[in-house]
Order: C-alpha cells, then structure tokens, then sequence
C-alpha cells in the first residue's frame, strides 16, 4: 500500500515489492519485535544494501498511520542516490576536474538544501552523505535547495571513511574546514580533484575524517559568537574553491 502524499509505503509485501522493483528507498522504520515469514525474507533482502534501516515501538508507527502497516513503513526517496566510486571516473572520463562537497554527521534538513543550492549555483559536482546519522534528500530538502537537488548529484555512502581513502587514491585533495584548522581558509589550495568536508555545527568533521584529510582549514570568527551556519561556511569555502579554480 502507497501513500503519494507522503511518499511512503506501508506494509511487508508492498515494501518488498518496492525493494525487488529496483525502486529507491530513503529508509524503512521497523518494529521492534517483527517476526515471522515474510519479515525474514525483508531483513535477507536488506542484507547488503545501503538502506537504513530504524527499530521503532508500534506507536510511533502508529502515529504515523492508521493503516495496515503491518509493523513496516518504507520512505521512498525524492531522488536516485548515486555512489562516488561510480561518478568519480564518469567526470574523469568528460575530462572534468571533480569538486566534491562532503557533509559529515549534518542532519539539519535545511542546511542541507541551502547548501545544494550553492553547490549547483557554483558548479560542484556532487554532494555526499553519509547512510546513517544524516540528512537525505526529501521534499523539505528539495524545496530549501530551490530545486537544485534534483540535478546535483548526491552520493550516499556506507562508510565515509572508506570513501575518502578511494578519493585520495582517485588523485583528490581533502580539505576539512575545522576550528582546529592549521590556517585561514584561503591558504589552501583548492585547484585539482577536490572534495572539503563540512562538519555538524555542534561537533564538526570527525577525527576518523580529519585523519584523513590533506588540510585543515579555519574561517576567521571575530564576534563573540563561536561559529557558523554550517551553510553559510560551506557557501564562503565553495567560492574560494571557485576563485581558484577559474584563476587558475
């Protein structure tokens, strides 16, 4: 059973269905103690995909629908989501020079469309999020990014660790912006493959990340407030990188 208005699919068949179909899922919220036949043929088919998947109680199912559920709700995903490891030599082979925004740990659905709109207004060739503990791309997103996320690229990946070593062997420079930043933003060099990691406002790029970067960066703050917007850092960082990239 579908419900357009919300793009979600209820119950065990239909979300198997959906899945078989080849059809794209943002995530599916699960009820706790779902047993039997057919929910053992869904968690088998959720075995090596990327879709999250969120151990719920009833009610919150149930206050999200009064229909037969079945103790699964699927949400179906506004775009197809797209892997870097498949993008990144598809622009090397137009004889592109890739530029990559990654969003570590951002979950502000609003954040993350201001930040698609400037990454499509500036050229970037996509985003990547990560599967877990992240915002994704829904209706909310898409409208704040003024449409942009229904052309930019967005790349939701497993493991974001992973994914920055394959960069780095792609022949990509990282750059993480950090308070913890060695130098002023535009000290860096943001010209060749590049991908410049943003992190949550609260926590920031993650030590795991930040090890694996080439440079870190700061933005100078002179108020008294500590930082900010994470949209609004990313936009100053995306126009230095544009700066260079068409001086040079």
């Amino acid at each position: 059973m579908t419900d357009n208005r919300n793009e979600m699919i209820f119950g065990l068949r239909a979300v198997l269905e959906a899945m078989q179909a080849g059809k794209e899922i943002d995530k599916i919220l699960v009820k706790k103690d779902l047993q039997g036949d057919l929910a053992r043929e869904l968690f088998a088919a959720l075995k090596g995909t990327d879709i999250p998947v969120q151990r719920v109680p009833v009610e919150r199912l149930n206050r999200i629908t009064r229909k037969n559920h079945q103790g699964v709700i699927a949400y179906m995903a506004a775009v197809a989501y797209q892997k870097a490891e498949d993008l990144v030599p598809f622009l090397y082979e137009q004889g592109k020079t890739p530029f990559f925004i990654m969003l570590d740990g951002i979950t502000d659905v609003r954040n993350f469309g201001a930040i698609a709109r400037t990454c499509e207004c500036a050229a970037v060739d996509a985003i990547l999020i990560p599967t877990t503990n992240s915002v994704s791309v829904n209706a909310d997103a898409i409208k704040t990014s003024a449409g942009a996320l229904h052309t930019l690229p967005v790349c939701r990946e497993r493991n974001l660790a992973d994914t920055l070593r394959f960069l780095r062997d792609s022949g990509f420079r990282i750059i993480a912006a950090t308070e913890k930043g060695d130098y002023d933003y535009t000290k860096a060099d943001y010209t060749g493959p590049l991908c410049i990691i943003m992190g949550a406002e609260d926590r920031g790029v993650s030590y795991d990340h930040l090890a694996l970067c080439d440079e870190w960066v700061r933005i100078p703050l002179l108020g008294h407030i500590e930082s900010l917007n994470v949209s609004v850092a990313a936009g100053i960082l995306i126009y230095e990188a544009v700066k260079q990239r068409l001086t040079e």
